[in-house]
Parts: C-alpha cells; sequence; structure tokens
C-alpha cells in the first residue's frame, strides 16, 4: 500500500524517509530533484476519486506548507497534487482533509491552472512504483474518530452573482428552465438548464456526461439543484456554468412542505443539515417568486386540440413501431373529453398490458414518441410512472365524417428539444405523483375483472405517425402533372438513357433521407445556386451575443433613434425608424432593433410585422453575420446569402411603400433574399433496377405545400411527415408500400472534373382525401 500511517506529526520530520531532502513548497521549481526530494503539507482540500475514460483512477488534492513565515510568497506555498490508479484509492481511504502528509517518489510538471486557482506554478503527479504517502492523522482535532462519523464536510458555496471566470465552484440554485439529455456529436449527452437564487442572478449550466443516469434528475421549473465542482466561464457576455473534473449534482423537490430527499446523479454524495437548511431556505424564497412558479400538469380530460401540454401518467404499456418511433399506452385516471385514435398494432409487439378492462378503456391514451426520444421511451417499464414535456394533441378527421363530429386526437413527442420537449421517469415516492397515484388506485378497486381485446373494440383506426388529416383507409396515390405523352418504362431502362431526358416510370419507395425530416428544410440562393441548411437557435443566438459585444448605439441621418431597457439585463435596446415611416402605422413600419438577444427578438417580432437585428460597426449601422436571419416576421425567419449580399448599407430605400414584404425589405438593404425549399433523396425501385432521385424543384407541388409556411408551421409539418408515412409506412414490408407514378428528370452536372448523372422528381403530386382541413 503506497500510503503509509504514523502516529506523530514530528516523525515526518525525523523518521520517515531520512535520506531525502525536504523541499519547502515555495522553493519547488521544475529544476528540483524530485528523486532525492520530499515534500510536506497540510491537506487544505481534497477532492473525490474520479474515472477517467482510459480506466484509470484519478484524485486531486491541494496542501499547504505549514511554515508560512518562512517564505514571504504565500500564493506559492500551496500546490496542486494529483493522484493517479490505485495511489488515487488509498489516498481516498487513508486520508482526510487537515491531515499532515509527506509526499516522495512525485513528478514535477507546470500546473496549466495557475492563473486561475492562483496556486503555485508547478504541480506534483504521484504515480509509478516509487511515489509514496505518509500521513499523520494525530494532527487533527482529538475529536476526529467522533467528527468522522457526525460532523460535515465544510463545501463553500458560491452566490451566482459572485461567479468569478475560470474559477472552479460550488452552487445551489432554483430551476428556472430545462431540457431534458440529449446526445451531442460526441459520445456524451448534454443537458441544459438555467439557475437563479436569492441574488436574482440566472446562470445557464451545460452538463456533459456519457451516462444518462449521470445528468440531474429535474422534473419540474422551481426545482432545487447543488452543483459541486462546476467551473464558472464567460460564454457571449454571459456567466455560465460547466461540468469540470469530479462534478457532481443533487436535486430536490422544490416545494414548501414536501419531505428534502435528495436526487443524487453521484453515487456517493454528502448531505447534512446544513444542506437541508440551504434548501428549505431557497424553498421559502422561490416561493415568493412569480417567475419561479411551474406550469401545473394537464390531465387527459382537460386537453384541447392543437395544444402543447406536460402530462404525469402511468406507462401500461409499450411498442416499437420503428427505429424512429415507438407508441407508449397511458393513463391518468381521466377521460379525454374527445375521441382518441387508435394505433393499430401487431399485438406480439406490444409490451406490457396492451388491453384494459372496459371501465378503463376510454381513460388510456396512445403517445407517439419520435426521433431522439425512442432511446429513453425503449428502457421505459410498464408500470413506471412518467412525465412528458410539451406533448402535442392533434386533432385528425375522416373525410367522412359530418363537420358536427369532433376530431380524433393523437398525442405526439415531437424530436428535438424545443421548449424542453422531453420525457422522464418519476419516482414513485414523488410528491407530485401521490394525487395520481391515489386517483389511479381508486379506479384499480373498481376494475372490472373481464377484459377485451384490441380485435373486439367498435372502432379500431390505425395512423401512421405524426398523421394530421384523413384515416389510413383513404386511397393513396401520385399523378404526372405534366404533358409528355410518354410510354412508361422501367428504372433500369432510365439509368441506360442518355441525359437530358425526361422518363414516366412507376416504382416504389425503397428509402429516403434524411429520415428525420425537419432536416429536409434548406435555404436555396436563386442567384449563386447554393443551398445551406437552416441554422438552429443555438447558432442564431450566438450570433445575437456577438453583436452585444462592444456595441454603442450607431447614429443614420434618415433613421430616428430611441431606446429602452431591456427587462433584467443592465443593458440598453436601441430601435431605429426611417424618417420617412415614423408617422406610419407600427405594424407597417420596418424597425432596426439594436443590443438584443435571440429571445428578446422572438418576443418582440411577435408585435410588429418588419423587423430587421443590426449591430453597430464605428457607429454606423451594420447588419448581423448572415448565419442569423436579416429579418423576422412574426414565426417567420428570412435569411440572406453570404455570397451574394452585401453587410452594410450606406441608406435604405424604405420610403414608397405602405405594405412591407420579405422582398421588397431585402431589396431595400441590399441583401440577396434566400428562398426556403424542400429537399429529399429517394431510393427508388421497381424490380429492374434502383435508383436515387431528389425531389427538390417540384417538392411544393408535390406536398402540397410552402416551403415558407412550413418553416414556421407545424402542421404543415406534420402534413409532410404524414405523406411521406405513405410513401414509405414506418415498418413496412415492400409489397405493402405503394406504386407511385412518377416523372423524372435525367439531366448531368460536374463533378471534381467529371460528368455525373443525376435524377429528379418532377411534375408529380400526391393526391387522396387526407388533406382535409381540421
Amino acid at each position: 500500500m503506497p500510503v503509509h500511517t504514523v502516529k506523530n506529526a514530528s516523525d515526518l520530520d525525523t523518521r520517515v524517509l531520512p535520506s531525502l531532502q525536504r523541499i519547502l513548497l515555495p522553493n519547488l521549481n521544475l529544476m528540483s530533484d524530485a528523486v532525492h526530494s520530499s515534500v510536506k503539507g497540510k491537506v487544505v482540500q481534497k477532492g473525490p476519486v474520479v474515472s477517467c475514460r482510459q480506466g484509470d483512477y484519478l484524485l486531486k488534492a491541494v496542501i499547504q506548507e505549514e511554515d508560512l513565515q518562512q517564505s514571504s510568497v504565500s500564493q506559492q506555498a500551496s500546490i496542486n497534487v494529483f493522484f493517479f490508479g490505485t495511489m488515487a484509492k488509498d489516498f481516498s481511504l487513508s486520508v482526510s482533509q487537515g491531515d499532515i502528509v509527506l509526499l516522495a517518489g512525485f513528478i514535477i510538471s507546470k500546473s496549466p491552472t495557475e492563473q486561475t486557482d492562483r496556486l503555485h506554478p508547478c504541480h506534483l503527479e504521484m504515480s509509478g512504483p516509487d511515489a509514496c504517502v505518509y500521513v499523520c492523522t494525530s494532527a487533527v482535532s482529538p475529536s476526529r474518530e467522533l467528527s468522522a462519523v457526525s460532523s460535515e464536510p465544510r463545501y463553500t458555496y458560491v452566490p451566482l452573482n459572485e461567479l468569478k471566470p475560470r474559477r472552479i465552484v460550488n452552487v445551489y440554485g432554483v430551476v428556472i428552465f430545462f431540457k431534458q439529455p440529449f446526445p451531442t456529436k460526441g459520445t456524451d449527452y448534454c443537458s441544459t438548464l438555467k439557475i437563479t437564487d436569492q441574488s436574482n442572478a440566472k446562470v445557464g449550466c451545460t452538463i456533459f456526461s456519457e451516462r444518462l443516469e449521470d445528468h440531474p434528475k429535474i422534473f419540474t421549473i422551481g426545482d432545487i439543484i447543488r452543483l459541486h465542482r462546476v467551473k464558472a466561464q464567460v460564454f457571449n457576455e454571459s456567466m455560465t456554468l460547466l461540468t469540470s473534473l469530479g462534478w457532481s449534482a443533487v436535486t430536490f423537490d422544490g416545494a414548501i412542505g414536501s419531505p428534502v430527499e435528495p436526487r443524487a446523479s453521484s453515487r456517493t454524495f454528502h448531505f447534512g443539515e446544513a444542506d437541508k437548511r440551504t434548501v428549505e431556505t431557497l424553498r421559502q424564497w422561490a416561493a415568493s417568486q412569480p417567475l419561479l412558479t411551474s406550469e401545473p400538469t394537464v390531465p387527459l380530460s382537460s386537453v384541447q386540440p392543437r395544444m402543447y401540454f406536460d402530462l404525469s401518467c402511468q406507462l401500461l404499456a409499450k411498442a416499437c413501431i420503428d427505429s424512429r418511433c415507438m407508441l407508449l399506452k397511458v393513463w391518468d385516471g381521466t377521460k379525454c373529453g374527445y375521441p382518441l385514435l387508435d394505433v393499430a398494432v401487431a399485438t406480439d409487439t406490444w409490451e406490457g398490458q396492451s388491453t384494459t378492462s372496459k371501465d378503463r378503456e376510454d381513460m388510456t391514451a396512445n403517445i407517439l414518441v419520435y426521433d431522439n426520444h425512442v432511446e429513453v421511451a425503449k428502457t421505459l417499464k410498464p408500470g413506471t410512472f412518467l412525465r412528458l414535456y410539451n406533448l402535442h394533441a392533434v386533432p385528425q378527421r375522416d373525410s367522412e365524417q359530418p363537420p358536427d363530429v369532433p376530431s380524433r386526437l393523437s398525442f405526439h413527442l415531437h424530436g428535438g428539444t424545443s421548449f424542453g420537449r422531453g420525457l422522464r421517469v418519476l419516482p414513485s415516492h414523488s410528491p407530485d405523483l401521490q394525487p395520481l397515484k391515489r386517483l389511479l388506485e381508486s379506479h384499480a378497486d373498481r376494475a372490472v375483472e373481464k377484459e377485451v381485446n384490441d380485435d373486439t373494440l367498435l372502432e379500431v383506426w390505425y395512423t401512421p405517425p405524426e398523421s394530421v388529416g384523413a384515416a389510413i383507409t383513404e386511397e393513396f396515390y401520385t399523378v404526372q402533372t405534366c404533358r409528355h405523352t410518354l410510354q412508361q418504362v422501367s428504372l433500369a431502362h432510365v439509368k441506360r438513357s442518355t441525359p437530358p431526358v425526361v422518363c414516366h416510370v412507376r416504382a416504389q419507395v425503397r428509402s429516403y433521407k434524411p429520415r428525420k425530416l425537419y432536416q429536409c428544410l434548406k435555404l436555396f440562393c436563386p442567384q449563386c445556386k447554393s443551398i445551406e441548411e437552416v441554422p438552429d437557435d443555438g447558432t442564431i443566438a450566438q450570433v445575437f451575443q456577438e453583436a452585444l459585444r462592444n456595441s454603442l448605439p450607431c447614429s443614420e441621418h434618415w433613421a430616428v433613434t430611441s431606446s429602452m431597457d431591456a427587462p433584467g439585463a443592465g443593458r440598453v435596446i436601441t430601435m431605429h425608424v426611417a424618417s420617412d415611416m415614423v408617422l406610419d402605422n407600427t405594424h407597417s413600419q420596418l424597425l432596426f432593433l439594436e443590443s438584443l438577444t435571440l429571445d428578446e427578438m422572438c418576443v418582440i417580432s411577435g408585435m410588429h410585422k418588419n423587423i430587421v437585428p443590426v449591430q453597430s460597426e464605428n457607429r454606423r449601422m451594420k447588419l448581423l453575420d448572415f448565419s442569423a436571419p436579416f429579418l423576422f416576421c412574426g414565426d417567420k425567419r428570412y435569411y440572406g446569402c453570404k455570397r451574394c449580399s452585401r453587410s452594410t448599407f450606406v441608406e435604405p430605400v424604405v420610403s414608397g411603400g405602405e405594405m412591407w414584404d420579405e422582398h421588397d425589405v431585402a431589396k431595400a438593404l441590399g441583401v440577396q433574399l434566400m428562398q426556403y425549399t424542400l429537399l429529399i433523396q429517394f431510393e427508388l425501385q421497381d424490380g429492374t433496377s434502383t435508383l436515387d432521385a431528389l425531389l427538390w424543384e417540384d417538392a411544393e407541388q408535390f406536398f402540397h405545400v410552402s416551403s415558407a409556411e412550413t418553416s414556421a408551421n407545424q402542421d404543415l409539418q406534420d402534413k409532410v411527415q404524414l405523406i411521406m408515412d405513405r410513401l414509405h409506412p414506418p415498418g413496412s414490408i415492400t409489397a405493402k408500400r405503394p406504386w407511385l407514378e412518377l416523372c423524372l428528370s435525367a439531366y448531368s452536372v460536374k463533378d471534381n472534373g467529371r460528368n455525373r448523372v443525376c435524377y429528379q422528381i418532377t411534375n408529380t403530386e400526391t393526391r387522396g382525401n387526407f388533406f382535409t382541413a381540421h
């Protein structure tokens, strides 16, 4: 064992390793003889043992020279020490904070954290066969044995308004926003949250961990979280907290009167009376803050068509539809006021109680879970209690239904994490669940023993995932809208043809991409013909934050300028309006806004028709980077081409028009407007061959939607999803997929100096009665 115990502190100076020369910590440097030297000090900080990705173990401690009077450089009297492998475990078991230790066999390295932790410019690494530690445990208080049981480790918690960049800190906070963990492009999962405390500072937190179970267990706004060993840093001019080596998180229910029971992400953690007092104090403070009141979950009995809501329920059964969709059968003890859609799946695919008693059958609901939420849904066990966030109630109507008959509702947990969307298992002892459990138990007591199977139900409805139109029993087909009088040919014949050529074919969809259809929306520049991805909110928010840095209000002779305070941000939002438009109605004005965040822009754009975000450069107005929209119109966002637009303007031409649209604004600002377009690649098959074909230029005709409207309309996105699920039903075999009449155009393009033949679906549209309005 490389860690040895001695009884007296004096033995560390006289009897232990007398052949080694002791070096005072302030005198230690990279040129010191580490082989024939030792250091002695008091353990003033001791971290946990953490597992590295390489399978090794690591522990960090800080030791301090006891005789500080021998050195005038007190900053160099404390040094970081890193213990590796079995020594890390032995040190953790044998050494406590406050012990005196003697170290030998160490390696001296330059400390990369000297400027941030203000400790010694070197650090020590303890590993290998020569490394050893001698510890004197008698140097601490005589009540050590008692305190090991009853006393609490002394952690220092930093108020959120006192955070300093590049410091490792411990904090408490009340959760005011959170997103469930989602997979990153690497191996980690990421969860984000925002917290506040009595200082009213609001700080974002980003949690990275490879394991879902290590992420904070947050159930609702108002929960309390304790974070240990997180790193404070400034990101986009805002203080944020990031996980660092050895981080841990513990969460608590934020409701006054509920048990103070920690929900820990780490296997070992400390929780004492001081923590209880802190939690109770935060609960009392949060209860007086109206913004920290969480939105209640909505029972099925209160759900209205098209609403987004949070639902607490119990899982009865689950079934896998395909790789990107899971079906959950749940109940919450209440009956929805609208008829619910039943999703027909094979009986042998169910796991759990797929059939229910007669008095309970009207209380069950089917929930379709998509994309990134499927991984979590697959791990769920029937009988567990769930909370689903941002669930969507989608109405669906059969074309033969009379107008006075209500639509049937289906419930969808769409992909992505916007608005905190996700699902979470709730512990059965959660205070929020007790009313739900009592209600479910009362129904269980009255349950009728006789059960009915799915095939005895009066009505059985089938709908593919995300459907929003009529029932699937309606005929579905495609038609060619061109005037070509062409004979139908095989795909093999098309591939042998010399482009350019137009052919009529009959084929099935073998596969398509992107599988996540929200990714098929692109931006197209009609001038340079480039196609770009639609930036996500994270990218746009970063552009807005970059514009806030060193931003001074600009002054333009053609504009009238006013300002307002940004709520709770300590800065001013500047607004510019062209002099010619000052007397116009505010909804027809073209507003230029400066020094605001994306969230603030989204709020303001809901009240004004045309808003252009700008920044100042040498006190002259300039558009933001074109990774962000140059124009906000309500929920719609419009982008400019980076290659074909100019980012500065001397004076926009804003007079002469009463009504402005995106084309007018783009022309006035010298911006090349990019068009929204849908782009999907199909793999077609007909028995003779397979062929990849793009649906692009005629995609709007094919889907009966406007790309620009689809970018901001969930119902239109659902419509595209429905059509794709009719073309390629989830989990279907080839024989069950429809045959499509298509018009194909073959053409050549240059690719790295070579001609390549491409195919595009043109002059084709889908037909059927599922386009009935809700």
